[in-house]
């Protein structure tokens, strides 16, 4: 696409925003993979069209306020990128411009309240957990409210599972085969600290040692994908220090954390920083993809217990990390466990980090949707590898009257080791 943007005028991340405008031809195969072009209908939702958005308020020809509606409604699920016959990286210029306007765009109050409240709260364990707990103490009074804290409240659940706490070192059962530092993420162990108790001890079991650094923090990638460059750069930073060096990999089980630490060379783009970012980003993979690789895994006991499991593809697993086939792999490792697939499974379940609450509506129908096409796969268990994908799941399936448990593809694997040991 052509185009008269001034590299010199948009920061470190001006040449990797301009290779990708200039790359896009147009095409339209993007509008297929692009699931708020299929929810809203309108060019300017689709890829192409903000991709056009965003060349002409680089180029000074449109306001950032008449772009900013379109764009912020790009869930930034990046499924246009394995669509793209061009091979537009659309995930160096959707992250980048937001952290570029940001500090220049308007906003009303309720879209700054619930910003701020967003960021103060959803990377820190400890005040998450607090304002979970006072949340659900205004839940029932959650009518009156204005809708911008309404839409907040809903995505609590019900009860807080208890605190979980794991060991600085955890050791390796039998031989050690690796060692690995575990990201325990933040919202994550709140929610569902079991993720992180069932990922190590599927590691463990197999031989590799988890690391789990105690200064470790939040990814940085709820800050990131809102725009919010400063925190997105501190938390990265202070992870670069947290993290060991000797280790073989940094793991991660949630996709949008795995994505977002394979950013931090864009986060960090045109610092002193940048290339220790770059060989931090070259040792992070997703927990599936590193037991797939490592191989020769333990083997899960048949107990005859039948079960049917649908796999869902978290977006920034299979889209931005291109972790598909490694999930399916280690789920078909469960005797007796049959996996199926869901209808149109490329398409995002709604939730994408802090989406839900920044736009409510359509990340419900989008929701409301995937929960359907999981019902109709009639299995017992949905797995999947990232737990905003678990949330937004587990709420449209609830609110469907749906008994579907949805499950961490760590927590079907221990699940199925533990069944075995008589557990």
């Amino acid at each position: 696409m052509l185009h008269k943007i001034n590299p010199d005028q948009h920061g470190a991340c001006g040449p990797d925003m301009i290779s990708a405008v200039s790359t896009c031809v147009h095409c339209g195969f993007c509008l297929a993979a692009c699931p708020t072009y299929q929810e809203i209908g309108q060019e300017a939702a689709s890829p192409r069209g903000r991709i056009v958005l965003m060349k002409e308020v680089l180029e000074g020809t449109l306001s950032i306020d008449e772009a900013t509606p379109h764009l912020d409604s790009c869930l930034g699920c990046l499924a246009c990128e394995p669509a793209c016959p061009s091979g537009v990286s659309y995930r160096e210029l959707i992250s980048p411009f937001r952290a570029l306007i940001e500090p220049k765009r308007s906003r009303t109050w309720g879209d700054r309240f619930r910003r701020t409240v967003a960021q103060l709260t959803l990377p820190y364990p400890g005040r998450f957990r607090i304002a979970a707990m006072s949340g659900k103490l205004v839940k029932p009074f959650a009518s009156v409210l204005p809708n911008s804290l309404r839409v907040m409240l809903d995505l609590l659940p019900v009860r807080l599972p208890p605190k979980q706490a794991w060991a600085s070192v955890n050791p390796a059962v039998g031989t050690r085969r690796g060692r690995v530092a575990l990201l325990i993420g933040c919202a994550q162990s709140v929610l569902d600290p079991d993720i992180n108790t069932a990922t190590i001890d599927v590691l463990t079991r197999n031989g590799v040692e988890v690391v789990v650094p105690k200064k470790q923090t939040c990814c940085g990638a709820l800050s990131w994908h809102v725009g919010n460059h400063a925190a997105a750069q501190n938390f990265a930073r202070q992870n670069l220090a947290a993290f060991p060096d000797d280790v073989d990999a940094i793991v991660t089980n949630a996709a949008g954390c795995g994505s977002g630490m394979h950013e931090y060379p864009v986060i960090l783009k045109g610092t002193s920083d940048h290339d220790r970012a770059s060989s931090f980003r070259d040792r992070v993979v997703d927990v599936s993809k590193y037991l797939a690789e490592l191989g020769d895994l333990v083997p899960v006991a048949d107990t005859n217990q039948p079960i049917r499991v649908a796999y869902h593809d978290a977006c920034h697993l299979a889209n931005a990390q291109g972790v598909r086939s490694e999930p399916r792999q280690l789920l078909r490792m469960v005797p007796g466990l049959q996996l199926v697939e869901i209808a149109d499974g490329h398409l995002c379940c709604g939730s994408a980090g802090t989406y839900n609450i920044d736009q409510p509506e359509v990340a419900a129908s989008l929701g409301q949707q995937k929960a359907a096409s999981v019902i109709a796969t009639d299995a017992a268990v949905v797995a999947t590898g990232n737990i905003g994908c678990m949330t937004q799941l587990s709420v449209h399936l609830k609110q469907a009257g749906s008994k579907i448990q949805v499950k961490h593809t760590m927590q079907v694997l221990s699940d199925a080791y533990g069944r075995s040991d008589g557990r």
